[in-house]
Formats: C-alpha cells, sequence, structure tokens
C-alpha cells in the first residue's frame, strides 16, 4: 500500500478497527477514511454504494460486524446472521464495483467446527457441526471468508480473509448482556471490587457511561445493587457462567491490528495456497498466539490484575461453548508475523484503558 492511497477502515471506531487505524497512522498512512454508524448504516445498501461512489477507497479493512458474546448470540440469532450478511454483502459488493485494489476481511475463529482437532489448522473449516450458541454468526462469517475466496477465484481480485481469535483492548465493548468473555469480566470484577471497596463514586461513573436496563448512576443504591446482582455481581462475589473448564486462546487488539496491516502490506492472495492445487479453498489465515488457558485462570488473572478479593463463583447450569478453541498459526508465522504481548500483560493494559475511560467520563 503507497503511503497516500485512500485507505477505508470499515468499523472505525470499535475494537479492531480502531486499532488499525491507530496502527495505520503510526506507520505514515495519511489518507485514512471512515464513518460512524451514524454517519453510514452499512445495513443500507444504497448508502454504502453512495459512499464508494464518493469517496473511491483504493484499499478497504472490512473490521465492522454485529458482535458479542455467549449470551448475545444465544438470544439475538437472527441479528447476527442478518445483518453481519448484509454488512458484507453491501461492502464486499461495492469495493468490486468500485475496483478496490485489495481487500482485507476481518472474521472469526468460531467459524472452525465445536468439536474440530486442537489446535485448529484452516483446513478444519466445514469438515463437522459448529457450537450451537453462536451458529449464526459463525455461518454469516464463513459465508464472507467465502465470498472473498469466490471473487478471488472468478474475478482474480486481492481479498484476503483473517480468522482472529478472542480480542480484547480499548474501545471494546464492556456492556454485561451482549460482550465477550473477558471485557465482561473485567466490568464485572471491576464492579465488585469497587462495591467492596465501597466507592460508589466509581460504581455511578461506570454506570452513568455504560446503563444497564435502564439503571443508571443516578439510579438508587438499592436498584443499582439489584441490577448489579441481576448480572452475577455483589461485593462478597462475581458470578461468571459455565464450568470455567473451557480453554480459549486471547489476543491483544493492536496485535491483531499489527497483523492486519502486515498482511495487507506483504501477503495477496495467491500466497494463501500452495500452488498447483487442485481445489483451492481455506485460503483465510489465523490469528492469535497459540497460547490457550481455562477460562477458570483467565478469571484469577483479571481478578489479581483488578485487586478483588471477593470469590469468583461458577453457574454450571449455564453453557460452557466450545469446550477447547487454539488457532494453529504456523500459516501465519510462515508469512513472517508473531505476536509479543502475554496475556497478563494485556490484562493489565485493558484494565488500565478500561480504569481510565470509566474515570473520564462526565457525572
Amino acid at each position: 500500500m503507497e503511503k497516500n492511497a485512500k485507505i477505508y477502515v470499515a468499523g472505525h471506531r470499535g475494537l479492531v478497527g480502531s486499532a488499525i487505524w491507530k496502527n495505520l497512522q503510526d506507520k505514515g498512512y495519511t489518507n485514512l477514511v471512515g464513518r460512524t454508524h451514524k454517519e453510514l448504516d452499512l445495513l443500507d445498501g444504497m448508502a454504502v454504494r453512495n459512499f464508494f461512489d464518493e469517496e473511491q477507497p483504493e484499499y478497504v479493512f472490512l473490521a465492522a460486524a454485529f458482535v458479542g458474546g455467549i449470551m448475545a448470540n444465544s438470544i439475538y440469532r437472527a441479528d447476527f446472521i442478518y445483518k453481519n450478511l448484509q454488512i458484507q454483502q453491501n461492502i464486499i459488493g461495492e469495493s468490486f464495483r468500485h475496483h478496490v485494489k485489495k481487500l482485507l476481511f476481518l472474521g472469526s475463529t468460531c467459524i472452525y467446527p465445536r468439536d474440530a482437532e486442537q489446535p485448529m489448522k484452516e483446513d478444519v473449516l466445514l469438515t463437522s457441526p459448529l457450537e450451537y450458541t453462536n451458529e449464526p454468526y459463525a455461518i454469516a462469517k464463513i459465508a464472507g471468508l467465502k465470498m472473498c475466496e469466490s471473487f478471488n477465484l472468478q474475478y482474480g481480485t486481492n481479498y484476503i480473509a483473517v480468522m482472529p481469535t478472542n480480542l480484547y483492548g480499548p474501545n471494546d465493548n464492556f456492556d454485561l448482556e451482549r460482550s465477550h468473555v473477558l471485557p465482561a469480566m473485567i466490568r464485572k470484577i471491576h464492579l465488585a471490587h469497587c462495591l467492596k471497596e465501597g466507592n460508589w463514586e466509581a460504581v455511578r461513573k461506570d454506570m452513568n457511561q455504560r446503563p444497564v436496563e435502564g439503571v443508571n448512576g443516578d439510579s438508587s443504591k438499592e436498584d443499582i445493587l439489584a441490577i448489579l446482582k441481576k448480572y452475577g455481581i455483589s461485593e462478597t462475589e462475581v458470578t461468571l457462567w459455565g464450568t470455567g473448564t473451557p480453554l480459549r486462546e486471547f489476543l491483544w487488539s493492536e496485535e491483531m491490528a499489527d497483523a492486519s496491516v502486515f498482511v495487507m502490506e506483504h501477503v495477496d492472495f495467491k500466497d494463501t495456497y500452495k500452488e498447483g492445487s487442485k481445489d483451492i479453498r481455506n485460503c483465510h489465515i489465523n490469528i492469535g498466539t497459540g497460547k490457550e488457558v481455562t477460562i477458570k485462570e483467565l478469571a484469577e488473572t483479571v481478578k489479581e490484575v483488578v485487586g478483588y478479593e471477593g470469590e469468583i463463583v461458577w453457574n454450571k447450569d449455564m453453557p460452557d461453548g466450545t469446550p477447547r478453541k487454539l488457532t494453529n498459526v504456523d500459516k501465519l508465522h510462515g508469512l513472517g508475523w508473531t505476536h509479543k504481548v502475554e496475556l497478563r500483560e494485556g490484562v493489565q493494559l485493558a484494565y488500565d484503558w478500561f480504569r481510565e475511560n470509566v474515570q473520564n467520563a462526565r457525572m
């Protein structure tokens, strides 16, 4: 990519998109384009077409998506498949119509089967059933990577699909109902810690910035305690879903951004499969650390970082999700990129960002 090339980052305010934007700026790219959801509804095909007509981007990072954790995936199944398919179709379609030089599509490792052999190589895709809880989201992401692959094969485009492992970092979603496991864990344990310390100023700041079911920092103590209890948060304990035994892999979002920019700079579609292959498929690239921890170990790490002295309780009546999810990152390493930030350091960085974000909130 040329330093002055026009680069569109879809989802530039989100967890990954904001990190990609920052990484591009740090590397000297000067012509970045982004739109907030209010400025451009990516579900509106005509609006997306008009945007591409107006801006004519040369490179596209498709980091926009409708995302959430296990609870949200279980409840909003139609939203997860419909909205993600629409976003992908609109942006990939307009990228093709407007002759975008290169596109990077960000998917998810939830595309892999529930019982896939571990660590998961790219070629285990579509070999057995998906995890039920996030099946609609996974199907949407599989459709996105296959769309990229198919456009490349039919039209000679250069669309690369990458599948990040579980991500966390600045600008994450800390909504108690819709967020992923790590940000939800950070916020729950932080709020429990504040309650245990009697720090109601911090609790009210948090609730003002991120109200829960209409309850905010101006609500009564009784209402705040009641809604937090509903989500498993009290001064004496934090209740988390499942048994804590599933194994997961986590990657600091700014490293995901660095890997994404690296792929756009150095990797083409032809580099993602073996030359001479009869059937060209599974050309996507896993992005992760290749290292895993149990959810219980993760909770203890967050508890240590936050300084919470209460108990972690596991609600075994709630689902665990996939027993183990670890990416095989041999393909990524072979292309020349490896991670640097380990989990303990990353959790500290994430919590520091979260606290600063809350402390800067208006009362």
